[in-house]
């Protein structure tokens, strides 16, 4: 019998000589592959799978046999289908140029040619189909009573409408802080001006007042202020009138107190009105009596009762 521990030992050691066999054949294998690879018999994409080219074939009598099946002998009713050249250009003609669109040369890197062809073959499409749908009674307008389902919800339509009137009320909203920003600019503008004006008027004024004092001039129209405005001359002729021919009230002030100017020293006498003795009267001049109080009915003077009894009377009435 053979004891554990040697049953171990000779388990290990076939193991070690299956590792050393794999490893020597591991190490050929590659030897194998070296060798191939120096004598050419390696090339690249050897491990690589290649799809077949296929085989392309052009099989008319194929392909008109399966027209020939799919066309169905039906009326045009059911077809609707229409092959025509586009409608003349009338501008091209009208301008003396001949276009070469007509026969389908169209230049197909110029897209304002190529979309008015499509604008214009669509023209003569209208044109010809028109009279063969009404010819079938098939009709082209939209009945008064059509109804047809809307594409979008009504809460996408009322979504859209809200989010379109914010929109609106903040161009609004815009274009109104733009019209009061041009009208502060305005109303600045107009009060400069204004300033300036009356700065002006000031100025002339003075210098006609400077000019009036030191008697260069003897009018004095720059007192009268904006009397000479438009307003005064469109009130008519009676205006002009009373303004020329002052009221008695103005004649009898003119007179009292003067037209202005120096009245200082206007009541001293001169040499002219002392030497002047031709308004003397010698009456009122050595008249006696007469020099005070009330005098009563018998041209006798009265004497003016007292404080007191002044009292007593108007207490009394």
């Amino acid at each position: 019998m053979m004891n554990d521990s040697t049953i171990m030992e000779s388990a290990e050691e076939e193991a070690q000589l299956g590792e050393e066999s794999e490893e020597e054949k591991s190490e050929l294998s590659d030897d194998e592959l070296q060798l191939a690879f120096s004598k050419g018999l390696l090339k690249p994409g050897m491990n690589v799978l290649v799809e077949k080219p296929k085989k392309l074939s052009n099989n008319v009598e194929g392909m008109k046999q399966c027209l020939a099946d799919l066309r169905k002998d039906l009326p045009w009713v059911e077809r609707l289908d229409m092959t025509n050249l586009p409608v003349e250009d009338i501008i091209s003609k009208a301008e003396g140029k001949v276009p070469n669109v007509t026969n389908g040369d169209v230049n197909v890197d110029d897209d304002f040619q190529r979309e008015m062809y499509f604008y214009r073959q669509a023209q003569a499409t209208v044109l010809e189909a028109l009279p063969l749908l009404k010819k079938h009674c098939i009709a082209t307008k939209r009945p008064e009573d059509y109804f047809a389902e809307m594409a979008k919800s009504d809460q996408q339509m009322q979504k859209i409408r809200k989010k379109l009137i914010s929109k609106q009320t903040n161009l609004e909203k815009s274009e109104k802080a733009k019209k009061l920003r041009e009208q502060r600019k305005f109303g600045k503008k107009v009060q400069i001006e204004v300033l300036q004006k009356r700065q002006k008027e000031k100025k002339a004024m003075m210098s006609a007042v400077k000019k009036y004092q030191k008697g260069m001039t003897d009018k004095l129209d720059f007192l009268e202020g904006d009397k000479k405005t438009g307003k005064d001359s469109s009130q008519g002729p009676k205006k002009a009138l009373s303004a020329k021919s002052p009221s008695t009230k103005r004649k009898y002030k003119d007179q009292k107190f003067g037209f202005g100017g120096k009245k200082r020293g206007k009541k001293w006498n001169t040499k002219e009105s002392f030497n002047d003795v031709s308004s003397f009267r010698a009456k009122v001049a050595n008249a006696k009596g007469n020099k005070g109080g009330k005098k009563g009915k018998g041209g006798k003077q009265t004497k003016r009762p007292g404080k007191s009894v002044r009292k007593k009377m108007k207490s009394r009435s």
